[in-house]
C-alpha cells in the first residue's frame, strides 16, 4: 500500500488517470484498504492533493460496494471503517480541512442511508457524545456529520421505515441538540463577542440546517414544546438571529461567498418557509408571519442588500413571502392595492433589474448565465437546493403568488404600470435604456404565468394578459431585428419570451417564427445562439394529445440548415472540453434528426462524418454526459430514420462506425462502451441475412469477463448478444460460445440483484433460439442456478423474473421443450420439486404479472394446464385447480391484453425527453432512445387469448374425463363466470 500516495496522484492527471485507476481497483478488493485509504485521509504529513484525492476515492468506493453483492465490503472492514468515521470527522475539524471534511461527511451519509440504525446503533449517540460547550471547532465536525445524515430525509417520501429511523434519532437527539443550539445563541449574542466567534457562527449554520431536517417530515415534540422560544413574534430566536449582524463577520462587499449572519438568515427563512407549507395552524397561533414579513422587509426591502453575496438571502426571503401568499392563510396581509404596489416596487422591481454581475456574466460566463437563467423557480421549496434560483425568478414568483391567489385584477394593474413605464423609457432612448425594455419584458413574463413547467413551459396564463398581442407589439421586432442593431439581451429577451410562452402559439405562429430562430442560431453572440437552440428543440417537442405538433414535412426544407448551423458551432471550438461543453447545441441536432426522420437520407452520409469526427474529438477527453448522450442519440436516430428509408445505406454507416468504436473499445473508454453496445446491436438487428464476418469477429470480446466488469455495460452487452443469438445461433454453438453465453449469466448475471433481469433476458434468448438439443443440454443446470439463488437471496423482483422464465418456457412450445420435459426435468432434481415451485411461486405471482407480461404467462399457463399429461394425475392434479385459478385472475383487466395496431413504432424515440426520464441504466445517461426496438411478441401466433384458452381447454375435456372434476375443486367465485364466458363463445368444458 506504500504506491498508494502516487497512485492517487497520478489518478488526477489525465495522462496517466487509465493506468492509476486500474491499479488502485486491484488495490481496493485487499482487506482493510477502506480503514487504510481513510488513515491517508488524516495524515497532515501528506500533501494535501493526495488526502483530498483519498477522501473522494473512499466516498465513491463506498458509493459503488457499500450494497454491491460482487464486490462485497467484508463484515471485518465495515465494522472498522464505522468505527473509525466519527473520530476521523472530529480530527478534521479545523477550517483549513473543511474540503476532506465535507467528503467524509457525505461517506458517513451514504454507509448511515444503508447501516442506521440496525448496524449502526450507536452512531447518534457518539455524535452526542462529542457536543462540546467551549470546543466549537468540534461541534463543527460533529453539527456537519448529523446534518449529512440527516438531510436525505428532506426528499423523502412518508413511511413507516423512515419514521422508526427519525424517531429513534429524535429519542436520542433532540433534547441535546437545543441544549446546543440556545447554548450557541447565548455566545452570538454575547457582549462583546467571543473571539471564536466566526467559528460558533458556522456552528450555528449547521444547527440551523438540522433544525430544518428534524422538522421536514413532522413536528418533534421538543421542538413543538420549544415553539414560542424560536418564532416568537416578539423575543423568538429565529427573528433575533434575523436582526443579528455582527460588524466582525460582515463580508467584504465584493465577495460572492455569503457571510455567515447572511447564511443563517437565509436558513431560517427556509424553516419559516417550511412551516408555513406544512404547518400552518403552528404558526398562525402567534402573529409570528407577519412579524417575519416585517423583519424581511427592513431586511431586503427597496433594493437592500444589492451584492452577489446576499443573493441566496434576498432570493429565499421573496419565495417566503410568495408561500406565505400562496397558502391563502395571510390574504389581509397582502390583499390591499396598497401592500401589492408597495411590494412590486420595494421588492420585485429592484430584483428583477439586471445588475452588472448579470452582464458580466452574459459576456465572460455565458452558459452559467444560461443555467440560472433556465432554472423554474418551483426548484426551490422542500428539501431542493435553491443555489439555481435567482433574485429575478424569486422576485417573479411573487407575481405569480399575487395572480394566482385572487388578485389577478389589482397585480396585473399595478405590474402594468411598471411595464408601461419601462417600454415608454426605452422608446424615449433606445440605445441608452435597453434594461428598462428587459425589466419590462421580465415584469410581463412573470404577471402572465398561471402555471408552467420544465417540459412544457407556460402551461396556464393571466387572462388578463394577451401574451400574443404583447409578442405583436413589443417583442417580435427584436426577435426580426439585425445583429448588432439591438443590445443582445434583448435579442435574447424575445428568444426566451417564445421559448416561455411556445404552448400559447398556434402551429401556424410558430413555423412563421421557425426560421428567425434558425438564423439566430448562426448570431456570433453565445446565449443567443444557445437560446435559440433551446427554443428550437423545445418547440419541435411540443405534443398536441399524444401527437407531436411537428412532423417531418413541417421541417424538412429547413433541417439541414439548422443541423449545419448547430454542428458548425459545436465543431469550431478549440478544446475536446470545449467541443462537449455545450450540450443545449447536440440536443437541439437530436431533436431535428429525430423530427426530421427520412427526410435526411440525401443529407445523411455528410451528416454522420462530421457527427463521427465530433465523436471522435471529444473521445480524447470525456467531460460531459449530457453530450455524450445526445450526439450518441444522434447517430443512433440518425441511423434508424435512414435506413428505415433506404435500407442500402446501411453499409455506410458501419464503414463510419466500426473504425471509431474499434478504438473506444480497445483503449476502453469506459463511457462510450455502454452506447457503442447499443448501437452495434443496432446495425446487428437491421441486418435481414447473414451476420457480417466483422460483427462476428466482436464475439470473443464480448463474451471475456473484463466486458461485464463496468456495470453500465451490462444493458448493452445483453441486447447485442441477442442480437446475435436471434441470427447467429448455430454457428455459436459450433464455436463454444452458447456454453460462453450460459456461464456469463450463471456467474456474473443471475447472482446479483442489480442485474439478474438482464441475465433472464438472455436465458430467454437461448431457449428462443438456441438449437432444441444445445437448450436440452444445459436446461437442468439453469433451474438448479436459479433455484440457487431464489435459495439464498429471494427477492420480489427475482421471483417475477423467474415465474415470467417459466412461462416463456412453457409458451414458446420449442419443438420438444413441452410442458411435460420442463416439469420432469424441474422433478429430476428432486421429487415433486415441480409441486413446490408451482405452489410457492407461479401460483402466487403469475396474477400479480404486469400487463405487458401477462400475454405470455397466459400462453404459459394454459399449455402447462392443457398439454402437460403430469398436470392431470396424482401427486400433480391437486396442483391443477389452483394453477387455473391463476390463469383466470390474468384475464382480470382484459383491455390490457390487446395491443392496438396503430401504435407508432418509433413513439418511444420521438417522445424522449431528458428532463423527465428517470427510467434507464444503472450507469447514468446510457440508455439508447434510438436503438430500443419494439419488444418482439414470442406467441404472436396467438391472436385471441380467451379463444386460445377456450380451445385448448375444449379439446383437453375431449380428451382427458377428469377435467370436469377438476375444475369442480376450483373456487367457483373466481373462475364461474369465466367459464360461462367460454361457453358463451362455444367452447364447452
Amino acid at each position: 500500500m506504500a504506491e498508494l500516495p502516487s497512485l492517487l496522484l497520478a489518478s488526477l492527471n489525465p495522462s496517466t488517470r487509465k493506468q492509476a485507476e486500474q491499479n488502485l481497483q486491484s488495490l481496493s478488493i485487499q482487506p482493510g484498504f477502506l480503514t487504510h485509504l481513510l488513515t491517508l485521509v488524516l495524515q497532515t504529513s501528506q500533501d494535501r492533493a493526495v488526502r483530498l484525492a483519498a477522501s473522494v476515492y473512499l466516498k465513491n468506493l463506498i458509493k459503488s460496494r457499500w450494497e454491491d453483492d460482487e464486490l462485497h465490503v467484508a463484515d471485518a472492514d465495515r465494522s472498522s471503517l464505522r468505527e473509525a468515521l466519527i473520530p476521523a470527522m472530529i480530527q478534521l475539524s479545523n477550517a483549513s480541512d473543511k474540503a476532506i471534511r465535507a467528503q467524509v461527511a457525505e461517506s458517513i451519509s451514504l454507509i448511515a442511508s444503508v447501516d442506521f440504525p440496525e448496524q449502526w446503533p450507536d452512531l447518534v449517540d457518539k455524535l452526542v457524545f462529542s457536543f462540546s460547550e467551549t470546543n466549537f471547532e468540534v461541534n463543527i465536525g460533529v453539527l456537519e456529520t448529523a446534518h449529512s445524515i440527516f438531510r436525505p430525509w428532506r426528499a423523502e417520501t412518508r413511511s413507516d421505515v423512515l419514521f422508526t429511523v427519525i424517531n429513534y434519532v429524535l429519542s436520542r437527539f433532540t433534547r441535546p441538540f437545543l441544549q446546543l443550539f440556545l447554548h450557541t445563541t447565548t455566545l452570538l449574542f454575547s457582549s462583546p463577542p467571543p473571539a471564536n466567534l466566526a467559528q460558533i457562527a458556522q456552528a450555528m449554520v449547521f444547527s440551523v440546517d438540522i433544525f430544518y431536517d428534524l422538522t421536514c417530515q413532522d413536528l418533534p415534540p421538543d421542538i413543538e414544546d420549544a415553539h414560542a422560544q424560536f418564532f416568537g413574534a416578539e423575543s423568538g430566536l429565529f427573528l433575533k438571529l434575523l436582526m443579528w449582524d455582527p460588524a466582525e463577520l460582515r463580508g467584504d462587499p465584493d465577495d460572492t461567498t455569503p457571510s455567515l449572519p447572511s447564511q443563517i438568515k437565509t436558513r431560517i427563512l427556509e424553516i419559516v418557509e417550511l412551516y408555513v407549507k406544512l404547518y400552518p395552524e403552528t404558526l398562525q397561533a402567534s402573529a409570528s408571519v407577519e412579524a417575519f414579513v416585517r423583519a424581511i422587509w427592513d431586511l431586503v426591502g427597496g433594493g437592500k442588500r444589492p451584492s452577489v453575496a446576499d443573493d441566496g438571502l434576498v432570493s429565499q426571503s421573496l419565495r417566503f413571502i410568495a408561500s406565505a401568499i400562496r397558502t391563502g392563510y395571510y390574504k389581509q396581509l397582502f390583499s390591499s392595492k396598497e401592500t401589492i404596489s408597495g411590494l412590486v416596487q420595494g421588492v420585485v422591481v429592484p430584483n428583477v433589474s439586471l445588475r452588472e454581475h448579470e452582464l458580466e456574466q452574459f459576456e465572460d460566463d455565458p452558459l452559467e448565465y444560461i443555467r440560472l437563467d433556465l432554472a423554474l423557480p418551483s426548484m426551490g421549496g422542500l428539501g431542493v437546493s435553491n443555489d439555481a434560483v435567482t433574485r429575478r425568478q424569486a422576485a417573479a414568483e411573487v407575481l405569480r403568488a399575487l395572480v394566482s391567489s385572487g388578485l389577478e385584477a389589482e397585480t396585473t394593474e399595478v405590474t402594468g404600470a411598471w411595464i408601461g413605464q419601462g417600454l415608454s423609457e426605452y422608446a424615449a432612448n433606445k440605445s441608452e435604456n435597453w434594461r428598462a425594455k428587459d425589466t419590462a419584458i421580465y415584469l410581463l413574463t412573470a404577471v402572465a404565468t398561471r402555471g408552467s413547467t420544465t417540459q412544457h413551459g407556460v402551461t396556464s396564463t393571466n387572462a388578463l394578459i394577451d401574451v400574443v398581442q404583447f409578442f405583436s407589439d413589443h417583442v417580435f421586432q427584436d426577435l426580426q431585428a439585425d445583429p448588432g442593431s439591438i443590445h443582445p439581451i434583448l435579442q435574447v429577451d424575445a428568444i426566451r419570451f417564445l421559448y416561455t410562452f411556445r404552448n400559447q402559439l398556434v402551429k401556424p405562429q410558430l413555423l412563421s417564427v421557425l426560421p428567425s430562430l434558425v438564423r439566430h442560431l448562426s448570431s456570433e453572440n453565445y446565449v443567443c445562439y444557445t437560446y435559440a437552440a433551446i427554443s428550437i428543440e423545445r418547440i419541435l417537442f411540443i405534443r398536441q394529445g399524444n401527437q407531436l405538433m411537428f412532423a417531418s414535412a413541417d421541417i424538412k426544407d429547413i433541417a439541414p440548415q439548422m443541423l449545419d448551423a448547430l454542428l458548425a458551432k459545436v465543431e469550431k471550438a478549440p478544446t475536446p472540453e470545449k467541443v462537449a461543453e455545450n450540450d443545449y447545441l447536440m440536443k437541439c441536432a437530436m431533436r431535428v434528426i429525430v423530427t426530421a426522420r427520412g427526410a435526411l437520407v440525401d443529407e445523411y452520409a455528410r451528416l454522420l462524418q462530421r457527427l463521427v469526427a465530433i465523436l471522435g474529438v471529444i473521445s480524447k477527453n470525456p467531460s460531459n454526459p449530457n453530450f455524450d448522450q445526445y450526439i450518441f442519440e444522434s447517430i443512433s436516430a440518425l441511423m434508424r430514420f435512414v435506413v428505415q428509408a433506404n435500407p442500402s445505406t446501411l453499409p455506410t454507416f458501419e464503414q463510419a462506425l466500426f473504425g471509431p468504436f474499434t478504438i473506444i473499445l480497445q483503449q476502453d473508454i469506459d463511457q462510450y462502451i455502454p452506447y457503442v453496445f447499443q448501437i452495434l446491436a443496432q446495425m446487428l438487428d437491421l441486418h435481414a441475412g447473414a451476420v457480417p464476418a466483422q460483427y462476428r469477429t466482436l464475439l470473443p470480446i464480448l463474451l471475456t469477463p473484463a466486458a461485464w466488469q463496468q456495470k453500465g455495460s451490462i444493458p448493452g452487452l445483453v441486447k447485442l448478444l441477442k442480437a446475435f443469438l436471434a441470427r447467429d445461433a448455430p454457428a455459436m454453438v459450433a464455436q463454444g460460445q452458447i456454453t460462453q453465453v450460459l456461464g456469463v449469466v450463471q456467474q456474473r448475471l443471475i447472482p446479483s440483484k442489480l442485474n439478474d433481469g438482464w441475465g433472464f433476458e438472455l436465458l430467454q434468448s437461448v431457449v428462443q433460439h438456441a438449437p432444441t438439443a444445445t437448450v436440452k443440454q444445459y436446461f437442468k443446470s439453469i433451474i438448479i442456478t436459479l433455484l440457487t439463488r431464489m435459495q439464498t437471496s429471494k427477492t420480489d423482483k427475482y421471483v417475477y423474473h423467474f415465474v415470467y422464465f417459466l412461462g416463456f418456457c412453457l409458451a414458446v412450445g420449442k419443438e420438444e421443450i413441452t410442458p411435460d420435459y420442463i416439469v420432469s426435468e424441474v422433478d429430476s432434481i428432486q421429487a415433486q420439486l415441480w409441486s413446490q415451485v408451482l405452489a410457492n411461486f407461479v401460483i402466487p405471482q403469475a396474477p400479480k404479472m404486469p400487463p405487458k407480461d401477462r400475454k405470455v404467462v397466459i400462453v404459459g399457463l394454459t399449455r402447462l394446464l392443457t398439454q402437460s399429461t403430469f398436470m392431470l394425475r396424482d401427486p400433480l392434479a391437486h396442483a391443477w385447480p389452483p394453477t387455473f385459478q391463476a390463469l383466470v385472475k390474468l384475464f382480470k383487466e382484459e383491455q390490457l391484453l390487446t395491443k392496438k395496431e396503430d401504435e407508432d413504432p418509433d413513439a418511444g424515440i420521438t417522445q424522449v425527453d431528458y428532463e423527465e426520464q428517470t427510467a434507464g441504466y444503472q450507469a447514468a445517461y446510457s440508455r439508447l432512445a434510438a436503438a430500443e426496438t419494439a419488444p418482439v411478441d414470442p406467441v404472436a401466433h396467438v391472436k385471441d387469448l380467451k379463444a386460445f384458452v377456450g380451445q385448448e381447454l375444449a379439446s383437453l375435456s375431449g380428451n382427458a374425463p377428469n377435467v370436469k372434476e377438476l375444475l369442480e375443486r376450483t373456487d367457483a367465485g373466481v373462475t364461474g363466470p369465466f367459464v360461462q364466458e367460454l361457453a358463451a363463445a362455444g367452447y364447452n368444458i
